[in-house]
Formats: structure tokens, sequence, C-alpha cells
């Protein structure tokens, strides 16, 4: 098979008639970039505004109200043509898409989350020839389906929202609560021509199972494309299971007799025995095997032809989704190799906007790094986004990522009338096949908060009895992975409990979401759950200062400024963030600068406190087996629930996951009227420990009114109960608190007993130096958060946000940046809790 990559140069134009398209760019060849998208290319040659900045967004809406046409020519040898069969390959076009090779139309496509293939040698020339593909404006075409099946309800709270609903594209194109609308068009993958004869192999699919402790069973089953009637007899399919990814082994051909042209399918089974198993980070480790496929033949002389061949990792490892009856309800519980998994992580959106920036393999990399630093074990790729890149779920594979993929539905009632239907279909077919390789993708999800919105948000009666997506979510894609993936668990959606019968979002069965607990309680309401796997759940808060001062001008740096709400899309979005810190603290000042500062700080460490109190408190829920916030990354500059921003930088949040996150916990929680102190062990080794606790006032640091010390012993992957403190008094609860240690795993866990605003702090004090890089700050009161804005000098820290206790030291390591020692102690740059306790 000969594969030859098309330019990377070609040319785009506006092709609509429409007035909107601005007068500079009607009728004008655009240089552009493949893959890539319109904007892209519309901002690289300064034809309109970066919509990342300001409200620039609201200037380019036209974009994708407007058809556009991507140009380009290429040579073709005449040895490419001598070949049977020539395909255009486009692994990604966004969205609807026709077309033409020479002046000749070879196809057409309405879905971005497939390969498109198309026979194009009858349209080909030898030397030079001509590509054309024509998006039609993705709006109109949503519009369009929308009047022609008949509306149906969504959830989208994005003003003017789009019917993101009736195309198959990611849905968050068309806005969500924390993203832009900037609806693209283009070749966002690559896109090349496949010159090949006889046979092709068009996809691969390891099957794996464990027949016992000691043996994997591997199934390899590949999809074959035959060009020819009756093969030779020589003609076989070797199927190689080996270490060595450069060999070919012809022991095992897979003769092809009387096999009529089109596809096959072919199989071969191997038993590894002492298999090197794949694990799940904090599980074990992450060996991968190499599998390679061949379709070819063999001659008299030993010599080998092979038409095309296929090498690619695989790991071995067995994984499936227990939902078995128990005394509470029903388990929802992960198991690889017969293990519970504890799930740890978040759930990931596209990480930027423009899915050609968001699937760079170094900024995939880095974020995925980012996610395993913090303690994170699983990521849930989100329903109103996408597949992701093969790069994305290799590097999940060699990371230990767990990966929860949900089909590409959130929100929104769907219509399985057609041609939507055949889209789904072929769109779950081929992502299923395509994903089969990866170790690391262990659940299939139907959808995101579909099912919930058909009980719950009237979507039954706007329906009116038309159809909205449940034979998709319990009939055509379980069926799909059942019948192409058997080996991986399929799910109807998030939240479901399992049944019709039983509300999908209840505590008891199944996977939760909680949101009341951002849209209308305080976050200690999450200690009311005890959900059986929390797979949504989050906290607003801004992007660092570095991310907001690229984004926002200067003169709109307040939270209530126009450029900064149009950053904040959750509907009554900042209303929200401020009812929530003002559950905490006072209110600062946001018309000047310092209060502006404070502003992102506060909003921030609430982000950090109600995250810290919902995962410590599902640790401790026997019956819980997964915590996975809302949400990882972000795809543009934006006051979002995200840990990580747009621009890569680590809010509080990242620090505190590590905390909460980390593989042994102590954490106190209530317990009646009383405190208790739990721990939870996620290893697989006993946790032997000497647990102390040491009752405070913030005014007498030495002094210790009330201890307990004991040591003890908790099992592998559980959590106990340590102590209850039932002859604790607390007669102020603003003057004192509780420190939790652990010397043996020199841990540290702090109580405070009533909310900021009512704590009386002592003024922090604290010696410092700078060695170096290295920054060092000695306590020498109580020291509550205390986070350094490294951003702020342009420096990354390795660590950040802490508790110190008079005595402690902290040393934070930093990389780049330019700062002085008195940069680094000072407001804006170092900032902690005390300073925004009750005023004495």
């Amino acid at each position: 098979m000969q594969k030859i990559a098309l330019p990377a140069q070609w040319s785009v134009r506006a092709v609509s008639p429409s007035a909107e398209v601005p007068s500079e760019i009607r009728n004008r060849d655009i240089p552009a970039h493949v893959p890539g998208c319109v904007h892209l290319d519309l901002l690289r040659e300064n034809l309109i505004p970066d919509p990342y900045v300001g409200k620039n967004e609201k200037l380019v809406q036209w974009i994708g109200r407007t058809d556009w046409e991507f140009s380009t020519t290429f040579s073709l040898s005449a040895d490419a043509l001598k070949e049977e069969r020539v395909d255009l390959v486009c692994e990604g076009l966004d969205t609807v898409a026709t077309i033409w090779m020479n002046g000749v139309e070879i196809g057409h496509s309405e879905n971005m989350h497939v390969e498109a293939r198309f026979e194009a040698k009858a349209a080909l020339r030898e030397g030079d020839n001509e590509i054309r593909i024509r998006f039609d404006s993705p709006v109109h075409y949503a519009r369009a389906m929308r009047d022609r099946l008949g509306d149906l309800p969504h959830a989208n709270s994005y003003p003017d929202c789009e019917p993101f609903h009736f195309i198959r594209k990611n849905a968050c194109n068309f806005g969500w609560d924390w993203g832009p609308a900037l609806t693209t068009s283009g070749i966002w993958k690559a896109i090349r021509l496949e010159a090949w004869s006889v046979a092709r192999i068009k996809s691969v699919r390891p099957l794996v199972k464990m027949a016992n402790e000691r043996v994997a069973v591997v199934e390899v089953v590949a999809d074959i494309e035959l060009l020819i009637d009756n093969p030779r007899e020589d003609l076989g399919i070797p199927l190689l299971f080996a270490t060595n990814l450069d060999t070919i082994d012809p022991i095992h051909p897979y003769r092809i007799e009387h096999i009529e042209r089109g596809m096959t399918e072919m199989k071969d089974t191997y038993f590894i025995e002492n298999p090197l198993l794949w694990c799940p980070q904090g599980y074990g480790k992450q060996p991968l095997y190499n599998c390679v496929i061949a379709v070819g033949w063999i001659d008299d002389y030993g010599s080998e032809h092979w038409y095309d061949i296929l090498t690619f990792p695989i790991g071995l490892r067995e994984v499936e989704l227990d939902t078995s009856s128990d005394d509470i309800g029903a388990a929802w519980t992960l198991k690889v190799n017969g293990q519970e998994i504890w799930c740890k992580g978040a759930n990931w959106i596209p990480d930027d906007v423009f899915l050609t920036r968001a699937n760079e393999p170094e900024r995939l990399r880095e974020r995925l790094q980012q996610a395993c630093d913090m303690g994170m074990n699983t990521v849930r790729i989100w329903g109103g986004g996408i597949y992701e890149t093969d790069e994305f779920y290799s590097i999940c594979d060699e990371l230990g990522l767990l990966v929860w993929q949900d089909f590409p539905f959130a929100c929104a009632a769907y219509s399985e009338e057609s041609p939507i239907r055949e889209l789904v279909e072929a769109e779950a077919r081929f992502n299923v096949a395509r994903l089969a390789k990866h170790p690391s993708l262990v659940l299939w999800n139907g959808c995101n908060e579909n099912i919930w919105g058909y009980f719950d948000w009237g979507w039954e009666q706007k329906c009116e009895g038309r159809t909205w997506g449940a034979g998709y979510y319990f009939d055509i894609l379980p069926s799909i992975v059942k019948e192409l993936d058997p080996t991986r668990p399929y799910w109807p959606g998030s939240p479901y409990s399992g049944s019709m019968d039983i509300h999908p979002n209840a505590d008891q069965f199944g996977n939760k979401h909680m949101w009341d607990t951002w849209n209308e309680v305080n976050f200690s309401y999450f200690r009311k759950y005890s959900p059986r796997f929390a797979s949504e759940f989050g906290h607003q808060a801004p992007p660092t200062f570095a991310t907001l001062k690229g984004a926002i001008p200067e003169s709109e740096l307040n939270p209530f400024s126009p450029s900064m709400l149009h950053h904040q899309k959750a509907t009554n979005g900042n209303d929200k963030l401020h009812n929530r810190l003002k559950e905490h603290f006072e209110m600062p000042d946001t018309s000047t600068e310092q209060g502006f500062v404070d502003w992102i700080y506060l909003t921030q460490l609430v982000q950090t406190r109600a995250m810290t109190t919902a995962v410590e408190w599902f640790r401790t829920r026997k019956a819980c087996r997964g915590a996975l916030y809302w949400q990882l990354n972000d795809c543009w500059p934006a006051t979002s629930w995200s840990a990580i921003d747009s621009s890569g930088h680590p809010k509080p949040l990242y620090y505190a996951s590590k905390q909460f996150f980390r593989e042994r916990l102590l954490t106190i929680q209530p317990d009646g009227e009383h405190l208790a102190l739990w721990a939870h062990n996620d290893t697989n080794e006993d946790w032997w420990g000497n647990a102390s606790i040491d009752f405070r006032p913030f005014a007498e640091p030495e002094t210790i009114e009330y201890g307990w010390e004991e040591g003890f012993r908790v099992s592998p992957r559980s959590s106990q109960r340590i102590v209850v403190l039932s002859d604790l008094e607390v007669t102020d609860k603003s003057t004192h608190y509780l420190s939790v240690m652990d010397a043996g795993a020199f841990y540290k866990h702090c109580w405070f007993f009533d909310i900021d605003k009512h704590l009386a702090y002592p003024e922090p004090k604290f010696e410092a130096e700078l060695v170096g890089n290295r920054l060092i700050i000695t306590a020498r009161t109580l020291i509550r958060d205390l986070y350094l804005n490294a951003d702020r000098v342009g420096a990354k820290a390795n660590v950040n946000l802490v508790t110190l206790l008079p005595g402690e030291t902290w040393e934070v390591e930093l990389e780049g940046g330019e700062y002085d020692l008195e940069t680094l102690i000072s407001r804006p740059v170092l900032m902690c809790a005390n300073w925004f306790g009750r005023k004495v």
C-alpha cells in the first residue's frame, strides 16, 4: 500500500453569497493550513480578531453561518495509479463536506466523528491534480435538520443556542456553560491518498480476556477489504501477536479461500501464559505488547509479499463493571484484572475550541501528565465533546489512566429518525472498532444527562411521543459494543440508575451527578449524599491572573465588567459564584486592584474547599467507588469549574487534588453530633500508622487543650473509621482548630470548626529566604491555605497550597520567571486565608 500525504498548504474562500461575510474576505483566496479550521486560517492572516480576547467572540459568529471551500493541488505518480484502487482518506471532516477531485464529485460526508473514505482513482490523473472540499454552514445544516425532523428539547443554557443536537458534530462547539460559540468548519484531521491492490486492513480489534490467573486470551479480529473474487491459493492472512515490532511470523497464516469481493472478517487466537498484566495508575505497571497484523502471501521461496501491514501496542487486562444488587441498592464498581478500582479523576472536555490546537501531542501529554500528577487514575471524556485522537488514548495507555468514553450525546433529546440514525450507527461502529486496541479504554457510556433530562426536565412532555434517544442508549449502542467489543462494559448514561423504573440520579444505584451544591446550596451539602459513584460535581472559579490578563483588557479586570461577564458562560454564574463565596468570606471590594486580587484568590479557594469536602467525604463512604469532579481542563479563558486553565496554568484546585487524591488519606468528618477520624488506604498494602489529634487555640499555638494518639491499621483498598471524638468539647468554634498528624507518612490534616469569616485567625507571621530558585518559608503562627501565585512572576511552582502549623517549614522550587524575595512574599503573589477571617 502506498500512503500519499496531501500538502499542508491549502487555500480557503467563503462561497456563501451572504452579506454577513466581510468585504475584505469575499471573493478572496486565503492561505489555509491543513489540518486546521477556518477560524485559525482567518486569525493567522489577521482577518479576524482573536475570539478568545474580550468580547471578540461576538464579532465572528458569521463564520459558522458561512459556507467555505478549501482547495489545493498535488502531484501524483504513475506508480500510484497502477494500483487497483486509489482512495481519498479523510480522517476528520468538520462537518458537512462535499469533495471534488479535478472537478468530479467523489463523495459527501455529514459526520465529523468518522473517517471518510472515497474511491478517487477514476477522477485522478498522472501529474497535477486539484482537490476541492466545500463545507456547508453547520449552523444552517443543523437548523434545516431540526425543521425537517421536528424540534426536540435541550438543556444548553447558552444564549440563542443553535440546535447542536441535529448535527453529528461536537455539541460544545455551539457554546456551553463554560465555552464560547465558535462553530468551526475545516479538515480537522489528516488527509491523504491510499493506493492499494488486492486487500487492505480496515480495522483490527484485539479482544482480551483472562482464561485464568495465568493465561490471557487474545482474539485478534481483523476486518479485511478484498478486491478479488478468488484469491490465490497461497494468499494468507498472517496474524501475529509478538513482542518484536519488526517481525512478521508466517507460522500462523489464515488461508483465504473463495472470498467474494468486499469485506471479510479474519480471526486468530493467542494464549499468553504468565502474561504481564496492564494495570491502572496506582495499581501496578503498564506493560505493552506489540501486535503485528499483515495481509498478503508468501511465495515458494519464503519471500513475504504484504499488501498491508499494521503494528501497534496492546495491553493485557480484563475489565468489568460490577452492578450486582446489595443491601443498599446496586453496586457500580469498575474492576480491572478482577480488582476493584476506586476511580479518582475528573471529566475531560476538548482542550481547545480549535481542535487541531487541542490535539497537539505535546499538549495532550502535558495535560494528561498533570492529571496523573494530581493523583488521578481516571478521566471521563464527556459526551458534548469528541472521540479523542488515537494519540490521546495511547498516552493514557502509557500512563495507566483509565478512560471512560461517552458517546457524543449531551444534554438534549436526540432524534432517532433518518438520516441521524444511520449517521449515529456508522459513527459508533467506526469508533468502537478504532479504539478497541487501547487498554486504557474501560467503559463506553451512552449519553450525558439525557435520561435524567427525560425524567426531570419536562422532556417527556415536550417530545410528545417522538423518539428522544432511548433507542440509541438502550439498543443500538449496546448492541454495537456487544458485537464489536464484548470485552468492555457499556452503560446507558451518566447519571443512570440501571433501570427506567428507578430515578436515574438515585443515590443507591448507578452513577450520580450533584449540581445543587453549586447552583443552590453550600458545598457542605455534599455530605448529604452517599453515591455509589460520583461522576459529576463541581464548583466554579476564575482562571489564573496570567490567563485573565491575556484575555481581558486591563481596564476590565473586574468580575462585573462586560468582558469578564462574557467569559462567564454559566446562567447567573457570577451570582452563584458570589453566593457561595459570601457563605464563607466577606465579599471583597472588587472595584479596587487589591479587591480583584482578593476575589481571584477567595473564589479559587472556595472551589478547592468544595472539591476537598466532596472527595474526602466520598472516600469515607464504603459504598462509593469513585469520584470524577467537573472538570479537569478548559477550552478557552473562562471562569469555569476546571482545575487547569486554558493556558495550562494550575489553579489552586490542582494542588488540592494532590492532597485529596493521595493514596493514603486521613480526614476528619462529621459523625452525628461528633467528629470522627477516617482513613482511606488506596494501596495494595496494609497501612500501619500512628495518628495524633491535637485541639489548639489560634492565640496560643503551643497549647494543646485536647489530645488523642493511637496506632491504626487499614486494610488494602479500603476505608475505615479510626476514632469518634465523642469526648471533645468545643465552646468557641471561632478560636480553635484540630490538627491531625501521621508521623510515619509525613501527613497532616486540619479541621476548622466554623466558616472563615467567623474565625479569629492570627495575623500570619513567618520567616522567608530565597536560595537560588527555592523559596523557604518557616511559619511562626498558624497559616492557613498559603498559596504562591507563581504565574504572576512568570514561574511554575512544584508545590503549592499548604497549611502550616507554627514551626513548620515549606519549601517551593520555582521554574522560570523573574522575581526577588520581597516580591514572592508580598501580596498579590503570596496569599493566605488568615487575612480574610474575623476582624478582631
